[in-house]
């Protein structure tokens, strides 16, 4: 996966108001612009209450704009919830699907998530499908088992390595300060790759880490032949960090 350029992806979560937000954004297009270069896409998904702004601010920038969830249908009768078709016109060109706090929280199925991923790629969005086993899942051996059974149940048809990425995030990790081991985010990223040729036809698509990803381990994460990029929690929100990811790419 050398020749696939890297995505370092910030996913905000449920942070940000309206300052913060922006401040957060213009601070991240100064430094783009002031950078001698960088070897990776970048892009940032605020939440929804701030995407427009937020996309106004990084205009004309190389960092690109997602969100965090959509629904899996038209715009219509669904009080509360974003279609992919009002991302792609709030600016959007990717949004994450299948994180796992969704998955747990939401009781989102692979069923789900396939629906939704083929309605943003219908809406002309890219989209990050994320898969990744609990401590229980990863205690008992399931590891390559919930994570392959995640990717070919969530992969729709249409998806190729140019609209789509899949992340690996062990649910154990996120939040915790705690990453498996190199040895063991490569045989994962593996194992996705594998599920992968299954369920595309052998196509090399952008498998990005995530999971505790900070400033200080991210340069190792990254050096992981089987790693093409990262998706970014906590340090996403901290313009120095997320920036000191995106000038570790190799």
């Amino acid at each position: 996966m050398a020749d696939l350029r890297p995505l370092i992806a910030g996913n905000w979560k449920m942070n940000g108001l309206r300052e913060e937000s922006l401040a957060l954004a213009a601070s991240l297009k100064a430094r783009a612009a002031a950078s001698g270069g960088f070897s990776c896409d970048i892009l940032v998904c605020p939440p929804f209450t701030v995407l427009h702004d937020v996309g106004r601010v990084l205009r004309d920038s190389p960092i690109r704009l997602g969100a965090q969830d959509c629904h899996d249908a038209a715009p219509g009768a669904h009080t509360g919830d974003i279609a992919a078709a009002m991302l792609k016109d709030a600016g959007c060109s990717f949004v994450i699907l299948g994180h796992s706090e969704r998955r747990n929280g939401h009781g989102e199925s692979d069923a789900l998530v396939r629906r939704k991923a083929a309605a943003a790629l219908g809406a002309g969005l890219s989209v990050i499908v994320c898969v990744g086993e609990t401590e229980a899942e990863r205690d008992k051996g399931l590891t390559f088992d919930v994570i392959a059974r995640q990717v070919e149940a969530s992969l729709p048809a249409g998806a190729t390595p140019a609209n789509t990425a899949i992340a690996y995030e062990p649910v154990w990790a996120i939040g915790s300060g705690r990453t498996p081991g190199e040895s063991e985010i490569a045989a994962a990223h593996r194992q996705i790759g594998a599920a992968l040729a299954r369920a595309a036809g052998g196509a090399s698509f952008r498998i990005l880490y995530g999971g505790s990803v900070k400033a200080d381990n991210a340069a190792a994460i990254l050096r992981i032949a089987e790693v093409n990029g990262a998706l970014v929690g906590g340090a996403s929100l901290k313009a120095g960090d997320f920036w000191t990811i995106v000038e570790t790419c190799p």
